[in-house]
């Protein structure tokens, strides 16, 4: 699976199986060999592909592939009976400068982020089985991902959070309107999308409301960092999320921090 050294990734701990993580029996660690990351692929296809419908380009079909997994470190929780239900993958910033760059540069400019570009993580293909999307697994992720964090003194995130299309646009263009009023990042972490969301041709006055998982990257402390890219391939408007560990609202920092 790995093209490159493995001693050129970080090789995280795996998460500590703290008291949430007994209470719910989830069990959150960090891929170490090439088949838990053909595991991990795997899920995501089911989840992309299969359920939502995505269009994925992979060497591999049925495993979602592509350039930048082997350069990222892969988040995975599994269940009381081992079985594999959520995933996220992690590109540090020493390795996306040897992949040429981050997989968010595929769809936004990030200029005005070179100032963080040290100490910035990419977060990317979030993915929860939908039998357990009832909240635990993302949190118990979320505080893998924390951990991961502050052991490499790394300083904010970014992502991008996908809203479906299914309607043509109209409920992420809505959501859109709402959230750059309430939500929007300083403007000198702004954005650009390669590929806009034309916006001005779409609805932006229906009542939307934002996925659970942008919801909760909202909550915690995230902010958007412009307008949503229009991403073909899997029919979604990409919103683009930038949060720094400083920002993490006090609320649900023993959720993102002190679980770790």
């Amino acid at each position: 699976m790995f093209d490159d050294d493995p001693a050129d990734h970080f090789v995280p701990a795996a998460a500590p199986a703290g008291a949430a993580h007994a209470r719910t029996g989830l069990r959150i660690s960090w891929a170490r060999h090439a088949d838990e990351i053909r595991e991990a692929q795997r899920l995501r296809w089911k989840i992309f592909v299969d359920e939502l419908g995505a269009r994925v380009s992979s060497p591999q079909p049925g495993y979602d592939i592509d350039i930048f997994d082997p350069y990222c470190d892969h988040l995975l929780a599994r269940d009381r009976d081992g079985r594999l239900i959520g995933t996220y993958r992690v590109l540090p910033p020493h390795q996306a400068r040897r992949v040429g760059g981050l997989y968010s540069e595929t769809e936004f400019d990030l200029t005005r982020l070179v100032h963080l570009r040290e100490r910035l993580l990419e977060l990317g293909r979030a993915c929860v089985h939908r039998e357990h999307r009832n909240g635990a697994v993302i949190l118990a992720l979320w505080a893998g991902l924390a951990d991961y964090m502050r052991r490499h003194g790394l300083q904010a995130m970014i992502g991008c959070s996908s809203v479906s299309m299914h309607d043509g646009g109209h409920y992420a263009a809505s959501l859109w309107a709402r959230l750059r009023a309430s939500h929007l990042a300083p403007v000198e972490d702004h954005v650009q999308p390669r590929l806009a969301l034309p916006v001005d041709d779409l609805r932006q006055d229906l009542p939307a409301q934002a996925p659970a998982l942008l919801k909760g990257y909202l909550r915690v402390g995230a902010r958007i960092c412009g307008a949503p890219a229009w991403d073909p391939d899997f029919n979604t408007a990409d919103f683009p999320l930038l949060m720094r560990l400083g920002d993490v609202q006090q609320r649900y920092a023993r959720h993102f921090l002190d679980a770790a």
